[in-house]
């Protein structure tokens, strides 16, 4: 017969840890790409000096402040 293993924490496994990191990792660095994004927003871009990509730089500057900018011709 062979003795009884004692049961020993989960934690003690190292596959426990490999398991748990990835999610943990993942959530801290959307935490921190948040708090990024909040802290240094982009700027609005001016329309007049865009050019060629006004049309783009338009919708950018909409998405980013939800201001429709007026397009002189």
């Amino acid at each position: 017969m062979t003795a009884p293993t004692t049961r020993s924490s989960p934690w003690r496994e190292p596959m426990v840890w490999l398991v748990v990191s990835g999610p943990v990792a993942v959530i801290l660095a959307s935490i921190f790409t948040v708090s990024l994004a909040i802290r240094h927003p982009d700027p609005p871009l001016s329309v007049h000096a865009a050019g060629s990509a006004a049309p783009a730089h338009k919708a950018r500057n909409h998405a980013a402040t939800g201001v429709v900018a007026e397009m002189k011709k």
